[in-house]
């Protein structure tokens, strides 16, 4: 017999993986997951945005507009960053991100700091933004990869 020829591929795999974090966040607007692989195609950490540890989602406020803090934005943590200080190992260098929105600057900063080399990215409905324009300066200044997942087509489902 012949081994089974319809396995996923590794992208689909840590994409998916990826937007299945990103099914924790309880934001109402946006839920976005990252999952950062090794070089020996690991999974070495995962994340979803939401509120720090400690912080209620029944206190914290969801809103997108208004005064800044009296929005989500002064007190979300984004997947990427959630991923990378959920990494309990050594070192995140040479390793890839799978991410389901394009990072922001600032998660940007952090992706760079930390070592990883490269970023999937799933969607850029940011993209020409001010803070989208200085990440991928920034990408391109620090010699990270970003590239956009190329979807097979394929429809998967979980039945949990």
């Amino acid at each position: 017999m012949a081994k089974r020829e319809d396995y996923i591929r590794w992208d689909e795999y840590f994409m998916g993986i990826s937007k299945l974090a990103g099914m924790r966040s309880k934001d109402p607007n946006t839920q976005v997951g990252a999952c950062i692989v090794g070089e020996d195609n690991k999974i070495l950490s995962m994340g979803y945005n939401g509120f720090p540890n400690g912080c209620s989602d029944e206190e914290f406020p969801w809103d997108r507009d208004g005064d800044m803090l009296a929005t989500k934005y002064a007190y979300v943590t984004h997947s990427e960053l959630n991923a990378i200080l959920n990494f309990r190992g050594g070192s995140l260098a040479g390793s890839k991100l799978y991410v389901s929105l394009f990072p922001c600057n600032e998660c940007a900063k952090a992706i760079i700091q930390c070592g990883i080399k490269t970023v999937i990215y799933d969607s850029d409905k940011y993209a020409g933004t001010p803070g989208n324009i200085a990440a991928k300066r920034m990408f391109d200044a620090a010699g990270i990869v970003y590239k956009k997942y190329e979807p097979s087509g394929r429809v998967l489902t979980i039945d949990v």
